[in-house]
């Protein structure tokens, strides 16, 4: 388990219980158990002291845990009959954008989300999770396909941001963010979006713009990064604490705005310390949500959406 900054004092207590059954282990004579199991008590209710409070920055610190489950593992878990569909007919394949046909409870969809990679390889592969300008185009071509065969659109966002490099912006890369954010509110089938980790600016947007948007309960969701703000207001990327604050952008806050619709709860410590929990909490979420939409027509959808988005942060006016 890999911790995180506010988790040092856990890691200890954990650690030396760790060290108490290795102990053990070594030397079938020793018993350790009694002070080992005395100091799980002792480190669950630091973890649950931990995270009954969470800052803005430390759920952004929870959001980009490596060990989270990502993209790739909700669909090898919740999804069957998987065809994962490539390239943008244009220029060529985006890694760090998953997607294709599957079948969520046997009903066909089309599954569409942002995947970072779990270990140093895959992490290049897939870019980090920050997409390319032909990620989006492929993108807005699975949302056509889903559109013209009347399939429900289930995104899975996880990433900083789209890339910044020169190539993606000389490939136009604010366009094909605008029009993949415009795909998903003119499609006229129902768009589900979950933020399972980091909602980073125009890149999670783009697939982001659903009739019901759902977040996990430690992710978070903003126009720029806590470090980019800082950076911003304050010509200083040490501020990203209080910045954090500033953005409003956890789940809690996003709901009470408006723009989020709900928050699927993560064990205690974290989705990391819980993978399949989370994923089945999210599938439940998933299901609940195309249940809400089913038997809508398409102008409906579309009417819903554009409601939805125009009338985004309403809530949070006279707070």
């Amino acid at each position: 388990m890999q911790y995180l900054e506010f988790e040092k004092p856990l890691a200890e207590i954990e650690g030396k219980a760790e060290e108490l059954r290795a102990l053990a282990r070594q030397n079938d004579k020793m018993d350790m158990e009694k002070e080992a199991a005395a100091l799980d008590r002792k480190a669950e209710t630091l973890l649950r002291d931990l995270y009954k409070g969470l800052t803005a920055w430390q759920k952004t610190q929870v959001a980009r845990h490596p060990e989270r489950p990502h993209c790739k593992d909700y669909i090898e878990a919740l999804f069957t009959e998987f065809t994962p569909l490539a390239g943008d007919r244009n220029f060529a394949d985006d890694h760090a954008v998953m997607g294709g046909i599957a079948r969520f409870h046997d009903r066909p969809v089309m599954v569409i989300g942002h995947e970072k990679g779990h270990d140093t390889k895959s992490r290049i592969e897939r870019n980090f999770g920050m997409a390319r300008p032909e990620g989006y185009r492929k993108a807005i071509r699975l949302m056509d396909m889903a559109d013209r065969f009347g399939l429900p659109i289930v995104t899975l966002i996880d990433t900083p941001g789209a890339y910044p490099g020169k190539g993606a912006e000389e490939r136009g890369q604010s366009e094909a963010i605008a029009r993949s954010t415009m795909k998903c509110l003119e499609v006229g089938v129902p768009v589900i979006a979950t933020v399972i980790g980091e909602g980073g600016s125009g890149g999670a947007v783009a697939f982001a713009a659903g009739n019901r948007v759902a977040m996990l309960e430690h992710s978070v969701y903003s126009v720029i990064s806590p470090e980019g703000c800082a950076s911003i207001l304050w010509k200083d990327a040490e501020k990203m604490r209080e910045a954090a604050d500033a953005l409003r952008l956890t789940a809690q806050d996003l709901q009470k705005l408006g723009v989020i619709d709900r928050i699927v709860q993560e064990p205690l410590g974290g989705a990391q310390r819980g993978r399949d929990e989370t994923i089945a909490a999210v599938g439940k979420a998933i299901q609940s949500m195309l249940t809400d939409l089913s038997g809508q027509s398409r102008e409906a959808l579309v009417k819903d959406r554009r409601q939805k988005f125009l009338g985004m942060g309403a809530k949070g006016l006279a707070a």
